[in-house]
């Protein structure tokens, strides 16, 4: 499509990418003298008058969205039959891009990026926009110690799911979103929050961090199988030079409950900070309890409020030390009701069982291993321990059915 003029203005040069949606060109805006992105939509979202009006309502919306670490929308238009986006031209290369010729990326790298999409998305949440389709290849990184110099990210591609999903397009069955970066709300077909942005960017980092997905799946039915029935492993399992705080910040983001999951962009890019300075990110457990739970593999423990923590006084000198025997135990309460003599019975009957099975074997074991002189020794001193054991046992019986 070289040297190809839109609409009179945009002068069409080289491809940068193309997709089953769209393909995206380099472009001169010839009226303001700058370099622009265009993308050029397929032929068959073209061709359907729903989706063509509600992606030029979304379009609309997001040209409103004016931050750095988002792509900005321009301008939408038509020409001899072929539906376009003019967007702002952002140097540098994909999330998809780089994963490809770079492999995983360093924990600092990677948290970064994960901070600047979140400061996009929450910039979104905030003015009633979800990307729903966030991945690699939405992700424009330049700079950094890929491509030197300050690191800048820029999500791209908002509203284009949103337009799709409402359309008779996925009436058909299909699924908007590479299924991989779908949360388990979205395979279930419930409707997109900030929670499910704050998931696909969790499934971005996890790659970014191990060169792989959290889930591998083959089809759509089996991703919601796994994602139902399994936990993803934490990215320490794959890469040992990620640390488990930010492991589980990354994890967090990952949990299949929207609830136990960041609600905010903004959370999770301070849980990455926080991860990053070695803070421990892990879910608290419920209300009440200060036990330690796994997250991933990952043990942590919740952080006591001081009000919930138990006051120490202490000792008084004048206090005499606690005498090394036990005390007697307390008398029962009147109204305790006491266990029954059967219970108790049965009880002792089971232990008296079980210390004459285990003096019977070692006697079979000794004699066994001796010659028969000693064998009848063995058997002589023997009787009398099991019947020691046994009269131990029928008194202690009595002691306590009395």
């Amino acid at each position: 499509m070289a040297e190809t003029i839109l609409s009179g203005r945009y002068e069409v040069g080289e491809r940068l990418g193309s997709g089953g949606m769209s393909s995206v060109h380099k472009a001169v805006d010839l009226t303001l003298e700058r370099t622009v992105a265009i993308k050029i939509l397929a032929e068959h979202l073209s061709d359907d008058e729903r989706f063509v009006a509600r992606f030029r309502r979304e379009a609309l919306a997001v040209a409103k969205l004016i931050h750095p670490n988002i792509v900005q929308v321009y301008d939408t238009g038509i020409d001899d039959g072929r539906r376009y986006i003019v967007m702002e031209y952002a140097e540098g290369r994909s999330g998809a891009q780089i994963l490809q010729r770079h492999g995983p990326l360093d924990t600092e790298t990677t948290v970064e990026i994960g901070i600047q999409a979140c400061s996009g998305l929450d910039y979104a949440h905030r003015r009633g926009i979800i990307h729903r389709d966030v991945k690699p290849g939405n992700l424009m990184i330049s700079g950094g110690p890929v491509g030197g110099g300050e690191m800048t990210v820029k999500l791209t591609d908002f509203g284009i799911a949103r337009a799709v999903a409402q359309t008779r397009i996925t009436q058909v069955g299909s699924v908007i979103g590479t299924a991989a970066y779908l949360s388990p709300e979205q395979v279930r077909g419930e409707e997109a929050t900030p929670a499910t942005d704050v998931y696909a960017l969790g499934v971005v980092l996890y790659q970014f961090l191990t060169g792989r997905l959290p889930y591998e799946g083959s089809s759509l039915a089996e991703l919601a199988v796994r994602q139902q029935n399994e936990k993803p492993l934490p990215p320490s399992t794959y890469n040992d030079e990620v640390p488990g705080t930010v492991g589980a910040a990354v994890l967090r983001a990952l949990e299949g409950d929207p609830s136990r999951r960041y609600a905010s962009a903004d959370e999770l890019a301070g849980g990455l900070q926080l991860g990053l300075q070695g803070e421990d990110v892990t879910l608290p457990l419920e209300e009440g309890t200060a036990k330690t739970r796994v997250l991933g593999g990952e043990t942590a423990t919740r952080r006591i409020d001081r009000t919930e923590q138990t006051e120490f006084r202490p000792a008084s000198p004048t206090r005499r030390p606690a005498s090394r025997t036990s005390p007697p135990p307390p008398p029962r309460p009147a109204t305790e009701p006491r266990r029954s003599f059967f219970s108790r019975f049965a009880r002792f009957t089971m232990a008296l069982v079980a210390l004459v099975l285990i003096a019977a074997a070692v006697a079979a074991a000794v004699i066994y291993a001796t010659d028969k002189a000693t064998a009848v020794k063995v058997r002589e001193v023997t009787g009398d321990t099991v019947g020691k054991v046994v009269e131990e046992v029928e008194d202690l019986v009595k002691k306590n059915t009395e």
